[in-house]
C-alpha cells in the first residue's frame, strides 16, 4: 500500500525539500544547502530540526527493495550517489543543518541562489509564470495581458495579493536587468516580457495591475 500523504509528510516531507534543493544541482553543490538553510531560516526555523531527524532516520533505516515497490517508503530521487554513497551524504546534510541550528547562525540574505530556493520564496509567482507564460501562451491567450486576465478570474483575491506581495519582494532584491531576466526564466515563464518592456519593467507593472485587482 503505498503512502498517504499525511503520512509521507510525517516521515520525509521535510527530508524531501533538502534533497529537492539539490535536483539539477548534484548531491554535493553547497549553494543547494544554503539556499534551504536561508529559506527555511526565514520562514519555518523549526523545520530544519524536523529535517535533520528525517534525514537520520532515513539514513539509519533506508528502504529494502519490496517496501520501495510497494510504495511504502520515500523513494530518493536520483542526484547520481552511489547507493553506498547515501548514508553518509544524508547524515553529513543532517550534520549541516544542526550545525545551523547550534549557531544559530542563517545564511545572509540575499537573492536565491537555487532554482529550488527561488520557487519556495516565491510560490505564487511561479504558478503564474510556470502556468500562464509558458511557450504556449501565444496561441492560448493571444497577449500577456489577456493571460494575466484570465489568471486573475480563477484566483481568489488573497492569492494574487500574496502575489503582489512576492513582485515586491523580488523587485526589492540588488538584481539587475539580466539577474530579474534570469529570475524570471527559474519561476517559469518562457516568454519574453511584452514590448517595450525589460523584465523589471514588465514585474513591476504586474504589481501595479495587482495591486487594483480585483478591478
Amino acid at each position: 500500500m503505498s503512502l498517504n500523504p499525511a503520512e509521507h509528510d510525517r516521515k520525509y516531507g521535510e527530508l524531501d525539500q533538502v534533497v529537492r534543493a539539490h535536483l539539477g544541482l548534484g548531491p554535493h553543490a553547497p549553494e543547494a544547502v544554503t539556499g534551504y538553510l536561508r529559506q527555511t531560516w526565514r520562514t519555518r526555523p523549526w523545520a530544519i530540526a524536523v529535517a535533520a531527524e528525517q534525514l537520520r532516520a532515513y539514513a539509519e533505516n533506508p528502504p529494502g527493495r519490496l517496501r520501495t515497490r510497494l510504495g511504502e517508503y520515500y523513494r530518493l530521487p536520483d542526484l547520481g550517489l552511489r547507493p553506498e554513497e547515501t548514508h553518509d551524504w544524508l547524515t553529513g546534510l543532517a550534520d549541516r543543518l544542526d550545525e545551523s541550528l547550534a549557531s544559530g547562525q542563517a545564511p545572509p540574505p540575499g537573492p536565491p541562489a537555487t532554482p529550488w530556493e527561488w520557487r519556495a520564496r516565491f510560490p505564487e509567482l511561479a504558478q503564474l509564470l510556470g502556468g500562464w507564460f509558458t511557450q504556449d501562451m501565444p496561441e492560448e491567450f493571444g497577449d500577456h495581458e489577456t493571460a494575466l486576465a484570465d489568471y486573475l478570474e480563477g484566483t481568489d483575491p488573497g492569492l494574487a495579493a500574496q502575489l503582489t506581495g512576492e513582485l515586491h519582494d523580488l523587485l526589492a532584491l540588488p538584481l539587475d536587468e539580466d539577474g530579474l531576466a534570469l529570475a524570471v526564466v527559474t519561476l517559469g515563464a518562457e516568454v519574453e516580457p511584452p514590448v517595450p518592456l525589460t523584465p523589471g519593467a514588465w514585474l513591476a507593472a504586474l504589481a501595479d495591475r495587482l495591486r487594483r485587482f480585483p478591478g
